[in-house]
């Protein structure tokens, strides 16, 4: 191995790939290989609490501001909608998350932290208004203020 771990992850990375395709396990640096798995799976779990988080923030918007709603609101919803159920195709038992009632409280307090932020809205739920099947629902916007 000419990368260490320390020094140079990408290069390191590479070099693991190689030793695993080659069947050279006894070189394999174990103990980074498990760390970046795990950190792996870590990063997929914050980028679908991310993307609920964004997705509910706008939502919130377009519930409390509908005179304020349009297209550009509207593409995030639809967006981060796609790009949530393409993580959940690809990764499903991140679908677990969605039943884990600590993970549900920290997204939506994101959410509403969003949108107190970018819309200063205040006075919102203190708990998630809309079920997850609402939430990732093409047709769904709150109060029937559809889109055109």
């Amino acid at each position: 191995m000419t990368a260490t771990y320390e020094d140079d992850v990408a290069e390191w990375a590479l070099e693991q790939v190689a030793l695993l395709r080659s069947g050279q396990w006894a070189l394999l640096d174990i103990e980074h290989i498990a760390e970046e798995i795990e950190d792996m799976n870590i990063s997929h779990r914050h980028q679908l609490a991310h993307r609920m988080a964004i997705l509910m923030a706008h939502l919130l918007k377009w519930k409390y501001q509908p005179d304020r709603g349009g297209a550009s609101w509207e593409k995030t919803i639809r967006g981060q909608r796609e790009k949530i159920k393409r993580l959940l195709k690809r990764m499903p038992s991140l679908r677990r998350l969605l039943a884990n009632p600590q993970w549900d409280r920290d997204v939506w307090d994101d959410a509403v932290d969003i949108a107190i932020h970018e819309a200063h809205l205040r006075d919102l739920p203190n708990a998630r208004p809309w079920d997850f099947e609402q939430l990732l629902s093409d047709e769904f916007f709150p109060d029937d203020y559809l889109p055109s």
